[in-house]
């Protein structure tokens, strides 16, 4: 059987996804017709139902859950892992409100938490992740909201840090931040859901015990990154939740969707969050 499947470049996706793409597990059967995108890109193929599986924000999944429902395996959460909102220079709280800010995408969870610790901070505008920093150093916006690679990065070019979102969620509820997770067309049958879920934990399960077997995959896809730069950017977003949610996982990502929910950011809905 073959699914399309959508994941990003970056490390810590092809991290956990070259032993399914390469024969190094059982992958039961399945094959792969992969689209490697950005993120946002890939939120907004799932808005339209392109993908059979795929990688997209926590966010975006808020506004899919009719269509797809996550995978327990796979995702990206943790902690003094979020988004950064960063300047030339020092901004105060009514400075970000006024600002224009490039942001990595409308579904990104970097968005939603920008959104939630600055709700008067409107003046958005929508940047590829790659692209934020330079905007915020040519002037072309006040601010910048970075995710991925880019806070090992934005230090070295002179530009500062305004507020780290991820301590702003994580000083407010306690809870480690969901970033990103994996998500399966509903419409496919129960069984064939299960097995995705089971080759996906065994892609990340090979990847820890056998780290240096992924790096021709990873560095072919990093974008010319330095070498010390992509395995921060894996050993920042891989860790035990990517293996499984468990219990401390979807607690966080339950929380994510009740504040959303309660702030009126998303739609109500009534399907399962997560693969039972």
């Amino acid at each position: 059987m073959k699914l399309s499947l959508g994941f990003s470049p970056c490390p810590n996706d092809t991290f956990i996804f070259d032993a399914m793409m390469h024969g190094r597990i059982d992958t039961e059967g399945l094959e792969f017709e992969v689209f490697m995108e950005d993120v946002e890109t890939l939120n907004r193929r799932a808005m339209l139902g392109e993908l059979d599986i795929t990688k997209l924000s926590y966010h975006a999944y808020a506004y899919l859950l009719e269509k797809y429902v996550l995978l327990d395996a796979g995702s990206a959460i943790g902690k003094n892992c979020g988004p950064l909102l960063i300047a030339r220079q020092a901004m105060t709280d009514d400075q970000v409100d006024k600002a224009l800010i490039a942001i990595p995408g409308r579904y990104t969870t970097a968005n939603f938490l920008l959104s939630l610790a600055f709700p008067a901070a409107t003046r958005k505008v929508e940047t590829v992740f790659s692209e934020i920093e330079n905007a915020v150093l040519e002037g072309k916006v006040d601010a910048g909201l970075i995710i991925h690679e880019n806070r090992f990065t934005y230090e070295q070019k002179g530009l500062t840090k305004v507020i780290d979102l991820g301590e702003f969620w994580e000083s407010s509820t306690g809870m480690p931040i969901p970033l990103g997770g994996i998500v399966v067309r509903r419409s496919l049958d129960k069984e064939t859901q299960q097995k995705v879920n089971r080759v996906m934990e065994r892609s990340v399960r090979f990847a820890f015990d056998h780290p240096g077997a992924s790096k021709d995959f990873v560095v072919a896809n990093a974008q010319e990154m330095e070498e010390t730069v992509m395995n921060s950017h894996i050993q920042l977003y891989v860790n035990e939740f990517t293996k499984n949610l468990g219990g401390a996982g979807r607690a966080a990502i339950g929380k994510l969707f009740d504040v959303a929910r309660a702030r009126g950011v998303v739609p109500i809905y009534k399907e399962d969050i997560f693969l039972n």
